[in-house]
């Protein structure tokens, strides 16, 4: 079993705290500060690694910033390589309220990519061999619409299953070449479609038309506490989320994903990594600020998760 191979091309130091209070035009003090390795693929490879399974991170990275973001890589043991930019890498905050249990997020649009840049990355990638690529995240400024569509192609033809975490131009350009599977929230959906969702029935449609067009043979909706639906071919399963207490939702689709992709990798059929999926987003959310889910947590929360699973 080779690697998951993970691209993320405007990843983040994800930096979180806690705060009693945040007050405009007032000095707010922050306790328990935390820096991780963020962005949707970095994400997903730490995931990944969490849950015993191997990937290797491919991400974009320059400046003061970036040298800093491969520390904290290198820190957590993931497999990585780090394609140099000119642009700073951005720093994202996240800042929990303990006085109303509010989380105050801030995300940077992050450095503008040059097409050397990116078209580097596509060198790169088309000499590494993997099952699965997993190309989450926005796409960063410079970079073209088109990206995951090419990225799409190129790894299709070496033999690879493509997977999208993203929105907007990133998402339609991957769904104009065909993908193997998409990971889209609601709102992400809505939006690629043109329509509303006003019922679960609406939700499991809007999941099936995607794959009815034949641009991905899967695709896992993501729907916060209310679970997930999974749409393929030969299968429309919904999912509810286990109950959990939650404290940060920040990274939990990143988890979900990881934790599909780590079971799919394993070999596992799609419905049962689907129920991994959920296991880990809703691990996720039960962790603090940047924190992604807990192997453990991920592994109780399953097999209460199989119950709900088809014979």
């Amino acid at each position: 079993m080779r690697p998951v191979v993970t691209l993320t091309l405007n990843p983040a130091i994800d930096a979180a705290c806690v705060a009693d209070e945040v007050v405009p035009m007032r000095k707010v003090r922050t306790r328990d500060e935390r820096y991780d390795p963020g962005g949707g693929g970095l994400n997903v490879a730490r995931v990944i690694r969490e849950l015993g399974g191997e990937a290797v991170a491919l991400y974009l990275a320059g400046g003061i910033t970036g040298q800093a973001l491969e520390g904290l890589i290198e820190h957590s043991g993931i497999a990585a390589v780090r394609l140099p930019i000119q642009g700073l890498t951005r720093v994202s905050h996240t800042v929990a309220e303990t006085g109303s249990g509010r989380e105050f997020r801030f995300t940077p649009e992050g450095p503008l990519v040059a097409e050397a840049e990116w078209r580097n990355c596509l060198e790169v990638l088309s000499v590494i061999g993997a099952d699965y690529v997993v190309a989450s995240g926005s796409l960063a400024r410079g970079v073209p619409p088109d990206f995951y569509g090419r990225v799409a192609r190129q790894a299709k033809a070496q033999g690879s299953r493509v997977v999208v975490d993203s929105s907007g131009a990133g998402l339609e350009g991957a769904l104009a070449e065909g993908v193997f599977l998409i990971k889209p929230s609601r709102r992400e959906l809505e939006t690629l479609l043109g329509r509303k969702a006003g019922s679960p029935a609406d939700d499991e449609a809007l999941a099936r038309e995607v794959v009815d067009s034949g641009r991905a043979e899967a695709v896992a909706l993501t729907l916060g506490a209310e679970g997930a639906v999974l749409a393929t071919r030969d299968v429309t399963l919904r999912l509810a989320s286990p109950p959990v207490q939650a404290v940060s939702a920040v990274g939990a689709g990143d988890s979900f994903l990881g934790g599909m992709v780590h079971a799919l990798a394993q070999g596992r059929p799609m419905v049962e990594a689907f129920a991994h999926g959920v296991a880990a987003g809703a691990a996720a959310a039960m962790t603090p600020g940047t924190e992604l889910c807990r192997r453990a947590d991920v592994q109780r929360l399953l097999a209460g998760l199989r119950r709900q699973l088809p014979a």
